[in-house]
């Protein structure tokens, strides 16, 4: 039996939405991750199998294609797109489902859009600080993925006889890859007993972690080699370490959508190491990730300096500038906010 999470009121409405809407719009972030997809497509396929046959999905633009293989994936409507079409879905949706973000402009240029519709908004996410512009708001930042709450939301209505397989692997994806495999915020027990109903279901999660884990390019691997061997820089003192990759060097190494996912992490496997950066450089803006361990909370760190934000040890923000101006900015924060005054401050509080 899993612990009651959810406000018994938030269950109710939502519930109520659920049986009264005709149309469903569903909505995740910009950059969509393994979280959004897996929440999102969870219960696009639940609505599905609840007889519910007005259900979008709508993402603000492409994912990785190792996520390309998910039931339910090829119906997405992707805004850059298909923008017209995607306007017009919001617009017309009873009910709006925004899952893994808590602001309207984390989606972007379709924030407008979501804003001006009429149709009863549900926020279910797992990221602190969420803001009021929906009817029903279920955030819980000590929840590992937003997946699990699609679980837990799924099961409080009274209907995980409607979980199907494909359900059941878009929900595991999204565990799966918001706990780095279950490797960090992942040790609770709750979340191996939804993992084994999860199982039940059909779920083979051996295959899905190769399907996600082991599609890789060479190119992403080449690049991943590059970046560890000439461009990630340490600063023992602090614990911390930081990757860069400019605009040209993802061109050298044929970058497309998803390519370094996954390289913010790789510094951790360092001892001493506790907070890594990975800043690379697109277009229009700097990209910011941020991880740390323990107590360190690069979530501040990403507020302060990147106007972002995010869990206590996962993060991210954008910087718009040159990239040597990001790295710049970074290391003043570093001079001001690093692990080791962390735990300095734990001591003597």
């Amino acid at each position: 039996m899993l612990k009651k999470i959810i406000e018994e009121e938030h269950i109710q409405k939502a519930k109520r939405y659920v049986e009264k809407g005709n149309s469903f719009l569903i909505i995740a972030h910009v950059s969509p991750d393994g979280d959004a997809l897996g929440s999102s497509l969870g219960l696009y396929h639940f609505l599905n199998e609840y007889g519910k046959d007005k259900v979008s999905v709508v993402v603000p633009n492409n994912f990785p294609s190792y996520y390309k293989w998910m039931p339910g994936s090829k119906d997405i409507v992707i805004y850059d797109k298909y923008p017209e079409f995607a306007e017009q879905l919001i617009s017309e949706a009873d009910v709006i489902f925004c899952l893994d973000f808590n602001e309207p402009n984390r989606v972007g240029k379709l924030s407008e859009a979501l804003l001006a519709a009429g149709g009863r908004k549900v926020m279910i996410d797992h990221h602190p600080n969420s803001a009021d512009f929906c009817r029903v708001t279920m955030s819980y930042p000590e929840i590992s993925s937003t997946s699990e709450l699609v679980f837990r939301f799924i099961c409080r209505m009274g209907m995980f006889e409607l979980i199907s397989k494909e359900a059941a692997e878009c929900i595991y994806v999204g565990m799966m890859t918001d706990t780095g495999s279950f490797t960090y915020n992942s040790n609770h027990p709750e979340i191996y007993a939804i993992i084994g109903e999860l199982i039940k279901k059909g779920v083979d999660k051996d295959l899905i972690y190769r399907k996600v884990y082991q599609v890789y390019s060479e190119s992403r691997m080449r690049m991943m080699g590059y970046a560890l061997h000439e461009k990630m820089k340490l600063y023992p003192k602090q614990h911390t370490a930081l990757i860069t990759l400019s605009q040209d060097e993802l061109k050298r190494f044929h970058y497309t959508t998803g390519d370094t996912e996954g390289f913010v992490n790789l510094p951790l496997n360092i001892s001493g190491i506790k907070f890594v950066a990975f800043i690379r450089e697109y277009l229009d803006v700097i990209k910011v990730s941020l991880r740390s361990t323990g107590d360190f909370p690069c979530n501040e760190f990403a507020g302060k300096y990147f106007n972002g934000g995010g869990h206590k040890n996962a993060s991210g923000g954008e910087f718009y500038g040159t990239l040597p101006e990001a790295v710049a900015i970074f290391e003043k924060g570093l001079s001001e906010l690093t692990p080791l005054m962390q735990e300095e401050l734990t001591k003597r509080t």
